[in-house]
């Protein structure tokens, strides 16, 4: 079996691409750096450690990789392939697009009607229908409709912490223990062959929030208030007594929200949430708050960590006021090496503060979270202001 991945980084290959080689698929990475390119085409594997005491350390085999800008060797790789996966971040799945396009386009040409699943393996909700709906308009009608037959696009919710690397070998990655790979699937069609370790699910919205608004959520706040203090690490953060619960108390109020939405165990989501936590926490991994806050407009944009969690809480009728606090924190995020942040600044410091959470964030002016967002960012501006002072 063959798998083509977009994305050699450190989610693909450290997480999406070990699954598949585990899972007896030849991999072959799509990507951008030359470097990584050649080592993989030269070695065909790379090592990746846990973040254990042990270090326990594995080879991913059966790898090689092509370049993304050499669209018929790429369209040749999809055109022969069984599955399509990407980890590139949802705002770089219109850049893939088209060639995962010109692949389908030959497959059909060539009238191979074994099943194909293309999997966005992405921190969206619908990131793979996201992924088709960019694709299709590269397509004419007779591909269209062909592909319906034989191409599928399975929805996914992928979870595992991989910080930033720092090893003397570029194609090695560290990445925590845990991890959580779902599919929908009712979208797979007949003949698949499932990959060991992913779950495979008959509703997918519900693991994709409690993802989302657990992991993703707490991991952001957590570096946005440890940001206003200074800390460098999210080590360092979950360290700090008084952080830790902040980031646990936002936890528990979206929490509650997944609970009624869902009717997630409550007891079993609260054990839930002390294994994020603890994650968080892990001894064996580094990570940098201003890596994991980087990009606070996507973060705080109307469908993402912050505030839809925060939106439909209120329609259930739970207070939330420590995840307005976190929304209020991501706003004073202004790491000058992040572009995200020093555009989020600068539409602050042009339109104010209520129009950005009226027009970036979509919060009516009328919204109750608007205006506790306003208070809060007031408030934690103010004391960083006298910090800084004193």
């Amino acid at each position: 079996m063959k798998a083509v991945h977009f994305g050699a980084g450190n989610i693909g290959r450290g997480f999406i691409g070990h699954m598949l080689s585990a899972s007896d698929y030849e991999v072959c990475f799509v990507a951008r750096n030359p470097k990584k390119i050649s080592m993989l085409q030269q070695r065909q594997e790379y090592p990746i450690t846990l973040a254990n005491s042990e270090q326990d350390t594995t080879i991913v085999n059966n790898v090689t990789a092509i370049n993304v800008n050499e669209q018929n060797l790429v369209a040749e790789e999809i055109a022969s392939a069984d599955l399509i996966t990407t980890a590139v971040g949802v705002s770089a799945l219109g850049d893939i697009a088209e060639p995962i396009a010109k692949g389908i386009q030959l497959r059909m040409k060539n009238n191979n009607q074994a099943q194909l699943h293309i999997i966005a393996c992405e921190n969206a909700i619908g990131g793979s229908t996201r992924l088709k709906k960019r694709i299709y308009p590269f397509l004419d009608e007779q591909t269209r409709n062909k592909a319906e037959r034989y191409v599928s696009f399975p929805n996914a919710a992928v979870d595992r912490i991989v910080p930033a690397q720092n090893h003397k070998d570029p194609l090695q990655v560290t990445v925590e223990p845990f991890y959580e790979w779902v599919v929908h699937r009712p979208a797979l069609l007949d003949g698949f062959k499932k990959i060991n370790g992913v779950h495979y699910v008959d509703s997918l919205e519900p693991y994709i929030e409690r993802k989302m608004f657990t992991v993703n959520t707490g991991h952001c706040v957590a570096a946005y208030f440890g940001y206003l203090e200074g800390f460098k690490t999210i080590r360092q953060v979950m360290s700090n007594s008084t952080l830790r619960a902040k980031v646990r108390h936002v936890m528990e109020e979206t929490g509650q929200m997944l609970i009624q939405k869902h009717g997630f165990n409550a007891q079993k989501h609260n054990k839930y949430i002390d294994t994020i936590l603890e994650r968080f926490a892990n001894p064996n991994l580094t990570d940098q708050v201003t890596r994991v806050g980087r990009s606070p407009l996507r973060k705080l944009s109307p469908h993402d960590r912050l505030v839809r969690p925060a939106l439909q809480a209120i329609e259930f009728g739970i207070e939330i006021p420590h995840l307005t606090s976190a929304m209020a924190a991501a706003m004073l995020f202004n790491d000058k090496r992040d572009e995200e942040a020093m555009q989020l600044q600068h539409m602050i410091h042009e339109d104010g503060v209520s129009a950005f959470i009226r027009e970036r964030m979509g919060i009516p002016d009328e919204h109750p979270v608007h205006q506790n967002v306003i208070a809060n960012y007031q408030e934690l501006r103010g004391r960083k202001e006298s910090t800084i002072l004193t």
